[in-house]
Parts: C-alpha cells; structure tokens; sequence
C-alpha cells in the first residue's frame, strides 16, 4: 500500500472527532458541513459567526498545514473545471437526497448511532468504491 500513514490518519481522525463532539456539547449542533454551509448562506440564521469561523477554518485549514506542516505534499488536481462543476454540482445532489453529507451522517451521526447516518454513511461507502472500480477497471481512458 502506497502512502500508508496510520499514525497522522488516527491523530486527524481523533481531532475530527474532537471538534464534532465540542460543536455538539457547546451549540448542541451537529457538524455536517452542508448543514452548516446551508444555514450560513440562510438570510434568516440566528448562528451566523459559529458557521461563518467554521467554513473559514475549513477553507484555511489546508493552506495553513502545507505551509508550516513538516513534509506536507500538495494536492494536484487533474481533473479539467467543467468536470469538477459537474462533480460539485452531484455532490450537492447527493447531499440534499441524503439529508446531509458525509460529515454529518459519518462522523456525527454513526457517533449517535442513528440507523439512518449508519444506513447513509454504508450506502456513501458501497458507491465510492464502485466508482473507483469502475473508473480505474472498466472504463477506458484516454492517454
């Protein structure tokens, strides 16, 4: 296995969960980011600045590691623009079918142990590796 690092995956894992379960016990709001996105972008929320320092820290968070992270490799996307809107675009999709994203059915809701992030999260698993199976075995790329 390339790139297997179990140590920084479990640390990270751990301050994920962390955060999750602050946001929760401080504002008693789970920390689904479409939620929180969608509640941002609401004209009538009440939790502007908790949502707002949220996306802010999402956003920053990357761009502060690989500057002062020690031996942080950048990500290169390869994909043209029109395919990452339309990969955007489903994702948001998805996200409103399945009443929420994969932070707040994955981490939050397996956490509460709500059958419906349990059965969500299960069902976000099965098509990412079917889309991996299929786009790196079946489908024939140009090149």
């Amino acid at each position: 296995m390339e790139n297997f690092t179990p140590i920084p995956a479990l640390m990270g894992g751990l301050m994920i969960g962390a955060a999750a379960t602050l946001l929760l016990w401080t504002t008693g709001r789970v920390a689904g980011i479409s939620g929180i996105l969608a509640g941002l972008l609401s004209r009538n929320s009440s939790n502007f600045g908790w949502r707002l320092a949220f996306i802010v820290g999402l956003m920053a968070g990357p761009f502060v590691v690989s500057k002062f992270g020690p031996g942080i490799n950048p990500v290169k996307i390869e994909a043209d623009i029109p395919i990452l809107v339309i990969a955007g675009l489903l994702v948001g999709v998805g996200t409103r079918m399945g009443s929420g994203c994969t932070s707040g059915h994955g981490v939050c809701g397996i956490g509460r142990f709500s059958v419906r992030s349990i059965v969500a999260t299960c069902v976000f698993m099965a098509a990412g590796a079917a889309c991996v199976y299929v786009t790196n075995h079946l489908i024939v790329w140009g090149g």
